[in-house]
Protein backbone atom coordinates (compact mmCIF):
# COMPACT_ATOMS: atom_id res chain seq x y z
CA UNK A 1 0.00 0.00 0.00
CA UNK A 2 2.85 2.48 0.72
CA UNK A 3 4.60 1.49 -2.48
CA UNK A 4 1.28 2.39 -4.73
CA UNK A 5 0.62 5.68 -2.79
CA UNK A 6 4.47 7.05 -3.64
CA UNK A 7 4.10 5.45 -6.92
CA UNK A 8 0.61 7.25 -7.54
CA UNK A 9 2.33 10.58 -5.60
CA UNK A 10 5.29 9.99 -7.76
CA UNK A 11 3.01 9.94 -10.95
CA UNK A 12 0.98 12.60 -10.36
CA UNK A 13 4.04 15.42 -9.22
CA UNK A 14 6.08 13.99 -12.82
CA UNK A 15 2.75 14.63 -14.55
CA UNK A 16 2.37 18.49 -12.96
CA UNK A 17 5.05 20.28 -15.10
CA UNK A 18 3.62 18.18 -18.62
CA UNK A 19 0.10 19.68 -17.50
CA UNK A 20 1.66 23.37 -16.54
CA UNK A 21 3.82 23.84 -19.65
CA UNK A 22 0.48 24.27 -22.04
CA UNK A 23 -1.18 26.79 -19.49
CA UNK A 24 1.78 28.29 -19.09
CA UNK A 25 2.10 29.00 -22.81
CA UNK A 26 -1.04 29.93 -22.64
CA UNK A 27 -0.83 32.34 -20.32
CA UNK A 28 1.68 34.01 -22.07
CA UNK A 29 -0.39 34.59 -25.03
CA UNK A 30 -2.77 36.02 -22.99
CA UNK A 31 -0.81 38.59 -21.54
CA UNK A 32 0.81 39.20 -24.72
CA UNK A 33 -2.72 39.65 -26.40
CA UNK A 34 -3.60 42.04 -23.79
CA UNK A 35 -0.86 44.36 -23.97
CA UNK A 36 -0.89 44.46 -27.66
CA UNK A 37 -4.57 45.01 -27.70
CA UNK A 38 -4.20 48.03 -25.63
CA UNK A 39 -1.51 49.45 -28.77
CA UNK A 40 -4.94 50.43 -31.07
CA UNK A 41 -3.14 51.29 -33.82
CA UNK A 42 -0.72 48.36 -34.12
CA UNK A 43 -4.15 46.49 -33.70
CA UNK A 44 -5.39 47.82 -36.68
CA UNK A 45 -2.71 47.25 -39.00
CA UNK A 46 -2.85 43.65 -37.92
CA UNK A 47 -6.39 43.83 -39.05
CA UNK A 48 -6.01 45.34 -42.06
CA UNK A 49 -2.52 42.94 -42.73
CA UNK A 50 -5.16 39.93 -41.79
CA UNK A 51 -7.81 41.70 -44.51
CA UNK A 52 -5.08 41.46 -46.86
CA UNK A 53 -4.15 37.95 -46.45
CA UNK A 54 -7.86 37.26 -47.09
CA UNK A 55 -7.29 38.79 -50.36
CA UNK A 56 -4.33 37.16 -51.23
CA UNK A 57 -5.68 33.88 -50.60
CA UNK A 58 -9.50 34.37 -51.98
CA UNK A 59 -8.61 36.74 -54.89
CA UNK A 60 -10.01 34.67 -57.40
CA UNK A 61 -13.29 34.66 -55.97
CA UNK A 62 -13.17 38.45 -54.85
CA UNK A 63 -12.27 40.26 -58.32
CA UNK A 64 -15.60 41.77 -59.85
CA UNK A 65 -14.01 41.35 -63.42
CA UNK A 66 -11.10 39.40 -64.86
CA UNK A 67 -8.05 41.17 -64.25
CA UNK A 68 -6.30 40.42 -67.45
CA UNK A 69 -9.07 41.18 -69.81
CA UNK A 70 -9.02 44.17 -72.30
CA UNK A 71 -12.16 45.99 -72.52
CA UNK A 72 -11.62 48.69 -75.20
CA UNK A 73 -15.30 49.97 -75.01
CA UNK A 74 -14.13 51.38 -71.33
CA UNK A 75 -10.56 52.74 -71.80
CA UNK A 76 -8.87 54.84 -68.42
CA UNK A 77 -12.18 55.44 -67.21
CA UNK A 78 -12.41 57.15 -63.81
CA UNK A 79 -13.76 55.51 -60.52
CA UNK A 80 -17.53 54.81 -60.80
CA UNK A 81 -19.91 52.31 -59.53
CA UNK A 82 -19.15 49.49 -62.27
CA UNK A 83 -15.34 50.13 -61.83
CA UNK A 84 -14.66 51.22 -58.52
CA UNK A 85 -11.21 52.07 -59.16
CA UNK A 86 -11.87 52.82 -62.69
CA UNK A 87 -10.36 51.19 -65.73
CA UNK A 88 -6.70 51.31 -67.13
CA UNK A 89 -5.02 51.80 -70.50
CA UNK A 90 -6.31 48.77 -71.72
CA UNK A 91 -9.89 48.70 -70.19
CA UNK A 92 -9.07 46.38 -67.37
CA UNK A 93 -10.50 46.83 -64.35
CA UNK A 94 -8.19 48.17 -61.78
CA UNK A 95 -9.88 46.77 -58.55
CA UNK A 96 -9.97 43.81 -59.94
CA UNK A 97 -5.82 43.87 -60.96
CA UNK A 98 -5.09 45.13 -57.38
CA UNK A 99 -7.08 42.72 -55.76
CA UNK A 100 -5.17 39.78 -57.94
CA UNK A 101 -1.69 41.39 -57.84
CA UNK A 102 -2.29 40.81 -53.99
CA UNK A 103 -1.39 37.21 -54.09
CA UNK A 104 1.97 38.47 -56.01
CA UNK A 105 3.34 41.37 -54.60
CA UNK A 106 2.55 39.14 -50.71
CA UNK A 107 4.33 36.19 -52.16
CA UNK A 108 7.30 37.82 -53.42
CA UNK A 109 7.83 39.78 -49.89
CA UNK A 110 7.40 36.60 -47.75
CA UNK A 111 9.39 34.29 -49.29
CA UNK A 112 11.74 36.86 -49.72
CA UNK A 113 11.68 37.82 -45.63
CA UNK A 114 11.20 34.33 -45.21
CA UNK A 115 14.46 33.00 -47.24
CA UNK A 116 16.83 35.85 -45.47
CA UNK A 117 15.09 35.55 -42.04
CA UNK A 118 16.21 31.30 -42.12
CA UNK A 119 19.88 32.26 -43.99
CA UNK A 120 20.59 35.20 -41.02
CA UNK A 121 19.52 33.05 -38.06
CA UNK A 122 21.58 30.45 -38.94
CA UNK A 123 24.43 32.80 -40.04
CA UNK A 124 24.09 34.52 -36.71
CA UNK A 125 23.70 31.55 -34.34
CA UNK A 126 27.04 30.19 -35.96
CA UNK A 127 28.59 33.80 -35.53
CA UNK A 128 27.79 34.70 -32.10
CA UNK A 129 28.47 31.35 -30.41
CA UNK A 130 31.47 29.87 -32.02
CA UNK A 131 32.99 34.09 -32.68
CA UNK A 132 36.74 34.12 -33.36
CA UNK A 133 37.51 33.96 -37.53
CA UNK A 134 34.00 32.37 -38.27
CA UNK A 135 32.47 35.44 -36.13
CA UNK A 136 35.18 38.13 -38.48
CA UNK A 137 34.13 36.81 -41.49
CA UNK A 138 30.61 36.61 -41.34
CA UNK A 139 30.43 40.07 -39.91
CA UNK A 140 32.64 41.20 -42.23
CA UNK A 141 30.58 40.30 -44.78
CA UNK A 142 27.89 41.60 -43.75
CA UNK A 143 29.39 45.26 -43.31
CA UNK A 144 29.99 44.87 -46.62
CA UNK A 145 26.61 44.56 -48.02
CA UNK A 146 25.44 47.35 -45.57
CA UNK A 147 27.60 49.78 -46.82
CA UNK A 148 25.35 49.45 -50.18
CA UNK A 149 22.03 51.01 -50.11
CA UNK A 150 19.73 48.34 -50.08
CA UNK A 151 17.53 49.03 -53.33
CA UNK A 152 20.99 49.95 -54.50
CA UNK A 153 22.55 46.22 -54.16
CA UNK A 154 19.07 44.80 -55.34
CA UNK A 155 18.86 46.35 -58.54
CA UNK A 156 22.82 45.37 -59.16
CA UNK A 157 21.99 41.39 -57.75
CA UNK A 158 18.93 41.75 -60.27
CA UNK A 159 21.20 43.19 -63.30
CA UNK A 160 23.51 40.51 -62.89
CA UNK A 161 21.00 37.66 -62.40
CA UNK A 162 18.46 39.18 -65.04
CA UNK A 163 14.93 40.40 -64.64
CA UNK A 164 11.99 38.22 -63.14
CA UNK A 165 10.51 37.74 -60.09
CA UNK A 166 12.62 34.38 -58.50
CA UNK A 167 15.79 37.04 -58.75
CA UNK A 168 13.62 39.65 -57.23
CA UNK A 169 13.22 37.43 -54.10
CA UNK A 170 17.01 36.59 -54.65
CA UNK A 171 17.79 40.19 -54.65
CA UNK A 172 15.66 40.92 -51.73
CA UNK A 173 16.54 38.73 -49.46
CA UNK A 174 20.55 39.31 -49.63
CA UNK A 175 20.32 42.34 -48.73
CA UNK A 176 18.06 41.47 -45.36
CA UNK A 177 20.03 38.53 -44.47
CA UNK A 178 22.62 40.87 -42.60
CA UNK A 179 20.14 42.61 -40.41
CA UNK A 180 18.61 38.81 -39.20
CA UNK A 181 22.68 38.06 -38.76
CA UNK A 182 23.58 40.59 -36.46
CA UNK A 183 20.17 40.47 -34.49
CA UNK A 184 20.47 37.01 -33.88
CA UNK A 185 24.27 37.34 -32.95
CA UNK A 186 23.81 39.46 -30.35
CA UNK A 187 21.04 37.81 -28.50
CA UNK A 188 23.53 34.25 -29.14
CA UNK A 189 26.09 36.27 -27.38
CA UNK A 190 23.92 37.20 -24.47
CA UNK A 191 22.57 34.06 -23.99
CA UNK A 192 25.32 31.40 -24.26
CA UNK A 193 27.14 33.35 -21.48
CA UNK A 194 23.59 32.34 -18.67
CA UNK A 195 24.49 29.76 -16.63
CA UNK A 196 21.73 27.51 -17.92
CA UNK A 197 24.02 27.16 -21.16
CA UNK A 198 26.95 26.75 -19.11
CA UNK A 199 25.33 23.99 -16.99
CA UNK A 200 24.25 22.20 -20.60
CA UNK A 201 27.69 22.82 -21.59
CA UNK A 202 29.59 20.99 -18.69
CA UNK A 203 27.22 18.29 -18.72
CA UNK A 204 28.52 17.40 -22.64
CA UNK A 205 26.04 18.35 -24.64
CA UNK A 206 26.82 19.07 -28.00
CA UNK A 207 27.04 22.36 -29.77
CA UNK A 208 24.23 21.60 -32.28
CA UNK A 209 22.35 20.88 -29.33
CA UNK A 210 23.10 23.66 -27.21
CA UNK A 211 22.41 26.20 -30.44
CA UNK A 212 19.09 24.57 -31.54
CA UNK A 213 17.59 23.26 -27.95
CA UNK A 214 18.74 26.38 -25.50
CA UNK A 215 19.44 29.33 -28.07
CA UNK A 216 17.68 29.40 -30.73
CA UNK A 217 14.43 29.40 -28.94
CA UNK A 218 15.89 32.56 -27.41
CA UNK A 219 16.13 34.14 -30.45
CA UNK A 220 12.56 33.52 -31.41
CA UNK A 221 10.93 36.66 -30.16
CA UNK A 222 13.24 38.75 -32.20
CA UNK A 223 13.19 36.96 -34.95
CA UNK A 224 9.34 36.76 -35.24
CA UNK A 225 9.45 41.13 -34.44
CA UNK A 226 12.22 41.58 -37.31
CA UNK A 227 10.25 39.68 -39.88
CA UNK A 228 7.13 41.55 -39.72
CA UNK A 229 9.35 45.10 -39.88
CA UNK A 230 11.39 43.59 -42.72
CA UNK A 231 7.88 42.70 -45.21
CA UNK A 232 7.21 46.04 -45.37
CA UNK A 233 10.70 47.07 -46.80
CA UNK A 234 10.57 43.73 -48.70
CA UNK A 235 6.64 44.95 -50.70
CA UNK A 236 8.41 48.70 -51.40
CA UNK A 237 11.69 47.15 -53.00
CA UNK A 238 10.13 44.23 -54.72
CA UNK A 239 7.13 47.26 -56.11
CA UNK A 240 10.14 49.99 -57.02
CA UNK A 241 12.42 46.87 -58.96
CA UNK A 242 8.97 46.37 -60.98
CA UNK A 243 8.62 49.98 -61.84
CA UNK A 244 11.98 50.24 -63.04
CA UNK A 245 11.24 46.93 -65.29
CA UNK A 246 13.51 44.56 -63.29
CA UNK A 247 10.84 42.82 -61.88
CA UNK A 248 6.97 41.34 -62.73
CA UNK A 249 6.06 41.47 -66.07
CA UNK A 250 3.76 44.85 -67.53
CA UNK A 251 1.47 42.40 -68.20
CA UNK A 252 1.17 40.76 -64.89
CA UNK A 253 -1.36 42.48 -62.14
CA UNK A 254 1.87 43.44 -59.88
CA UNK A 255 1.77 46.60 -57.97
CA UNK A 256 4.75 47.97 -59.26
CA UNK A 257 4.35 46.86 -62.74
CA UNK A 258 0.98 48.70 -62.71
CA UNK A 259 2.65 52.09 -61.51
CA UNK A 260 4.85 51.37 -64.37
CA UNK A 261 2.51 51.09 -66.72
CA UNK A 262 0.43 54.01 -65.61
CA UNK A 263 2.86 56.68 -65.44
CA UNK A 264 2.25 57.29 -69.37
CA UNK A 265 -1.20 58.60 -68.29
CA UNK A 266 -0.44 60.66 -65.24
CA UNK A 267 -1.63 63.46 -66.91
CA UNK A 268 -5.32 62.53 -68.07
CA UNK A 269 -5.57 59.34 -66.30
CA UNK A 270 -4.19 60.02 -62.38
CA UNK A 271 -6.20 57.49 -61.28
CA UNK A 272 -4.39 54.24 -62.87
CA UNK A 273 -1.03 55.29 -60.39
CA UNK A 274 -3.46 56.66 -57.54
CA UNK A 275 -4.68 53.25 -56.51
CA UNK A 276 -1.80 51.25 -56.75
CA UNK A 277 0.01 53.65 -55.17
CA UNK A 278 -2.41 54.21 -52.27
CA UNK A 279 -2.12 50.19 -51.54
CA UNK A 280 1.60 50.34 -51.76
CA UNK A 281 1.66 52.73 -49.26
CA UNK A 282 -0.99 51.14 -46.78
CA UNK A 283 0.49 47.49 -47.13
CA UNK A 284 3.90 48.98 -46.09
CA UNK A 285 2.51 51.34 -43.38
CA UNK A 286 1.02 48.47 -41.60
CA UNK A 287 3.42 46.09 -41.49
CA UNK A 288 5.78 48.52 -40.42
CA UNK A 289 2.94 49.93 -37.61
CA UNK A 290 2.70 46.22 -36.66
CA UNK A 291 6.36 45.40 -36.40
CA UNK A 292 6.84 48.63 -34.25
CA UNK A 293 3.28 47.09 -31.13
CA UNK A 294 4.81 43.55 -31.80
CA UNK A 295 8.28 45.17 -30.92
CA UNK A 296 7.01 46.80 -27.69
CA UNK A 297 4.34 43.92 -26.79
CA UNK A 298 7.02 41.46 -26.83
CA UNK A 299 9.69 43.25 -24.75
CA UNK A 300 9.41 42.67 -21.24
CA UNK A 301 10.87 45.80 -20.32
CA UNK A 302 8.17 48.23 -21.57
CA UNK A 303 4.93 47.94 -19.09
CA UNK A 304 1.79 48.66 -20.68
Amino acid sequence: MPDNSIGMGAGSGSSLPLEAAPARTAGRFKAFYRKFRKQRLAFAAACFIILLLLVAILGPFLTPYNPDTPNYDALMQGPSAHHWAGTDEYGRDIMSRLIDGTRLSLAVSLSAVFIAAVLGTILGLLSGYYGGWLDRLIMRGSDVLFSFPDLLLAIGIVAILGPGLSNVVIAVAVFGTPSFARIIRSVTLSVKETLFVEATRSMGAKDSRIIWRHIFPETVSSIIVNVSMRIGGAILAAASLSFLGMGAKTTEPDWGAMLSMGRDYLSIAPHIVYFPGLTIFLAVLAFNIFGDGLRDALDPKIKN
